[in-house]
């Protein structure tokens, strides 16, 4: 019998691979241990996106805000420093660190700036008559060059953090970028393969706002909405990804609306109606709650994220578990990832390693007194 095509169909395996590890002690680890980690699963990515984030790599700046500034021509970088001086007070700039690696070609310039706002009439006038916070003005100014500035675009604005990303395999990036030069206590790591959406610079992972990022294996079909219930909020997705939605989404619930990142992962992935019926009175009455309030912050589509902040590591599946997450422990240190694989090459010999159900977080905190 003469086979079809369909016969011989070979499952691509390639779908975005993530990993991250916190040290809730605030031990600090060398860039090179999450470069193993997703250079294992190099076949996740087609080398159209890697990038990293890490936290506690800038300690004698860990009061001001480190801007990591993408520029794709010499007028976007004068107009947005010409911008930074305007409002920000600059501790430091410099560029970012970076060596010739053969296989990335013609990168964009990356600089990084250590600001604190400045104290002008319009700062003073947000603060006290607007009920802006001072991470409301920070968030602002980013939406507004990323917006504004033809060129340039922020990639990462947090405190004694950095994003680091790019076009290219996440191993690749992290050469760019001398990772290996740097020490911090949370770590994540993506490896891209994207498919509805662009290979660029910006649109790699992870993406950030103040000292949020998030890494993503998926698709956010319900984007369309999410985008639209943050524009209400003032945030713009300029990025021309899904993902970038995530990042906005978690700072708006955690830091803007209050929620704890247990209830804010349970309005990104609440259970379906039928489920929170057959819940018990307390919790069916707070999760109707939770639909009902954030019906436009669920996220529709399979996923799988890690979402990082200087408190924490923040692991979650979609309802139905469409994309894979593993999570371990060895001791004060906390892993996730797309493979077990990933994990156990930095960590040999985990005490407890379990896949997380879909749409319940798993959540890790720095110890008290930590940071």
């Amino acid at each position: 019998m003469k086979r079809k095509p369909t016969h011989s169909f070979e499952k691509d395996i390639s779908n975005c691979g993530l990993t991250g590890f916190i040290a809730k002690n605030g031990e600090l680890v060398g860039g090179e241990v999450i470069m193993r980690s997703i250079a294992l699963m190099h076949d996740r990515g087609n080398g159209l996106g890697g990038g990293f984030a890490a936290y506690g790599i800038y300690p004698d700046f860990k009061e001001f805000f480190a801007f990591h500034l993408m520029y794709e021509s010499s007028m976007a970088q004068q107009l947005t420093e010409e911008y930074l001086d305007l409002n920000f007070f600059v501790e430091q700039q410099e560029e970012i660190p970076t060596r010739r690696v053969s296989a990335i070609v013609n990168p964009p310039v990356f600089k990084r700036y250590f600001v604190k706002p400045l104290e002008t009439d319009d700062y003073k006038e947000a603060i006290e008559f607007q009920n802006m916070t001072v991470e409301d003005l920070i968030v602002s100014h980013v939406m507004r060059i990323n917006n504004e500035i033809e060129g340039a675009f922020v990639v990462s604005s947090g405190k004694n953090m950095g994003a680091f990303k790019g076009v290219g395999y996440p191993e690749e990036i992290a050469d760019f970028f001398r990772l290996e030069e740097y020490s911090g206590y949370t770590w994540t790591a993506h490896n891209r393969f994207p498919t509805n959406t662009p290979g660029w610079w910006g649109g790699a992972h992870p993406f950030t706002l103040l000292d949020w990022s998030i890494v993503h294996n998926g698709e956010i079909s319900s984007y369309g909405i999410n985008k639209r219930y943050l524009e209400m909020y003032g945030y713009l997705c300029t990025m021309l990804t899904d993902t970038e939605v995530v990042a906005y989404m978690l700072d708006l619930l955690i830091r803007k609306h209050g929620l704890t990142a247990e209830l804010a992962s349970l309005a990104l992935a609440s259970p379906f109606w039928e489920s929170i019926d057959q819940m018990d009175k307390d919790d069916r009455e707070l999760l109707t709650a939770i639909r009902q309030v954030y019906g436009s912050a669920l996220l529709n589509g399979p996923f799988a994220i890690l979402f990082a902040s200087n408190e924490g590591l923040i692991g979650l599946n979609d309802r139905v578990k469409l994309r894979p997450l593993v999570c371990a422990t060895k001791g004060e240190f906390v892993y996730m990832a797309s493979e077990e694989a990933a994990i156990r090459e930095i960590c040999p010999a985990p005490e407890k390693i379990w896949s997380p159900r879909g749409g319940q977080p798993v959540v890790v905190k720095m110890n008290p007194g930590v940071i």
